[in-house]
């Protein structure tokens, strides 16, 4: 039995990954949804580890699951943890010193997001339009669910400059949703080779994956586990 450990992007909530915990429960597994302190003003990167850190407590064989955002808070957690494999999942690859913030510029995030739109027959809207990003794969009710909640998310880890001096050692996979608007599949394929050298494994599916195809992605989570075992 493996105890994965699941880190929300931003807004840091646990909910976020409801329906896939019991996919993973079902598959056998010890599963942990982190909340993070996102509405805290006072809290960065390292509090947010800290918060990833005391969840998983003693628990073994860890597989470690970033979303989004959630990239940055990850590798300072494999750090700490004997963590057996971190999977990124649609997620912000940091270097060393970059903040948050920095980070869309210095990736192009902006321009492949506008051009993945023209690509699909949409228009680049000067205005982020939530829905159309994140849950157009989203089944209703679960969009509705998650649309009222809006949860805060502080300023705070985007300013802080990313405190690791290299990406950690612990085993790395990248999975990604191909439908994905916010991070489109090309980009992430550029941003992942360059900054860690590894293959992007994709799957159908957007930029919430954990929301639109939770048993598929349960699926390549264990495949990947096996994989790596």
């Amino acid at each position: 039995m493996a105890t994965y450990a699941l880190i929300p992007g931003a807004g840091g909530q646990a909910w976020y990954w409801h329906r896939l915990v019991p996919e993973l429960r079902a598959r056998g597994h010890d599963v942990v949804a982190v909340d993070l302190p996102a509405g805290d003003e006072s809290a960065g990167l390292r509090e947010y580890a800290d918060t990833v850190v005391k969840a998983v407590g003693d628990r073994t064989e860890l597989i470690l699951v970033a979303q989004s955002m959630g990239g940055f808070t990850a590798p300072l957690v494999c750090e700490r943890l004997p963590v057996d494999l971190l999977v990124m999942l649609n997620a912000m690859v940091p270097v060393p010193g970059e903040s948050g913030a920095a980070w869309w510029e210095n990736t192009g995030q902006a321009q492949a997001m506008a051009d993945q739109a023209l690509r699909e027959g949409r228009t680049p809207s000067a205005e982020f339009d939530v829905e159309e990003c994140f849950f157009h794969d989203v089944p209703p009710d679960v969009k509705a669910e998650a649309l009222s909640q809006e949860p805060p998310q502080s300023s705070t880890p985007f300013a802080e400059a990313w405190p690791l001096s290299r990406w950690p050692d612990t085993p790395t996979v990248f999975l990604q949703g191909r439908d994905d608007r916010l991070f489109p599949l090309d980009f992430q394929r550029r941003v992942v080779r360059e900054r860690l050298g590894i293959p992007v494994d994709d799957m159908p599916g957007g930029h919430l994956l954990a929301l639109s195809r939770p048993e598929e992605l349960a699926e390549r989570l264990e495949a990947h586990r096996t994989r790596s075992q």
